[in-house]
């Protein structure tokens, strides 16, 4: 599916409900790389701690004023001993189908051989249609390098070393978990076989990858 600049532009701005899903099966008789790499976030789980955001700046040298991640609080809800808040993820969702992949002019935005989304620093001239055409609004310029960035699942950090991502590491009640979706076995397929998700704006036809597990209280909206 080709998707041009126009499409996303104006799709991103009229997104119908989140829809929730099961996910039962896993990959695409389609799919070319060997490995699929994604997350889930169980907003059940989650306690806002922030120390996620916090492992992945460390990690990553992410500058003050910006953020790879970031955590929204919502609350709080209810009354009484039923006060709660609500807690999601607002990180790049690495789309199988990426609109900031198919308008960057210099081949600075790509989709490697694991499914995950980057960009090419060296290669960015900072015309910004990327962050025009991303529907979750995760990317910003960096104030240091003057190139777009963004979540990266710590590729060039921690994947290169075999590890998984800092916020997976650092998240002391283990509401993110990571993996190879075309992988039967691992951890990330069985999560998402046995418990209920969605995923955001799943009808713009961009494959996301970051699955949430919604909270208990309350609709997902």
């Amino acid at each position: 599916m080709k998707l041009s600049r126009r499409h996303f532009l104006a799709g991103g701005a009229a997104c119908a409900a989140i829809p929730v899903v099961t996910i039962a099966t896993t990959g695409s008789e389609a799919e070319p790389q060997k490995e699929n790499l994604a997350l889930v976030f169980d907003q059940t789980k989650c306690i806002g701690c922030e120390a996620c955001s916090e492992a992945c700046r460390e990690a990553n040298n992410v500058p003050e004023g910006v953020s790879r991640l970031n955590i929204v609080r919502e609350g709080p809800l209810g009354e009484g001993d039923d006060k709660h808040y609500r807690f999601d993820r607002q990180s790049c969702v690495h789309c199988e189908t990426a609109p900031c992949v198919s308008v960057c002019p210099t081949g600075a935005c790509i989709r490697d051989e694991k499914g995950v989304v980057d960009v090419v620093a060296n290669k960015c001239v900072g015309c910004q249609y990327c962050i025009a055409a991303c529907p979750y609004r995760v990317r910003y310029v960096d104030p240091v390098t003057k190139a777009v960035d963004k979540c990266d699942l710590c590729r060039k950090t921690r994947l290169k070393e075999g590890r998984a991502p800092a916020c997976v590491e650092a998240c002391p009640t283990k509401a993110v978990v990571f993996g190879d979706l075309n992988d039967p076995n691992s951890e990330i397929v069985q999560v998402l076989r046995a418990k209920q998700t969605y995923r955001d704006k799943v009808a713009l036809g961009t494959k996301p990858k970051l699955y949430k597990v919604p909270h208990g209280k309350g609709k997902v909206i």
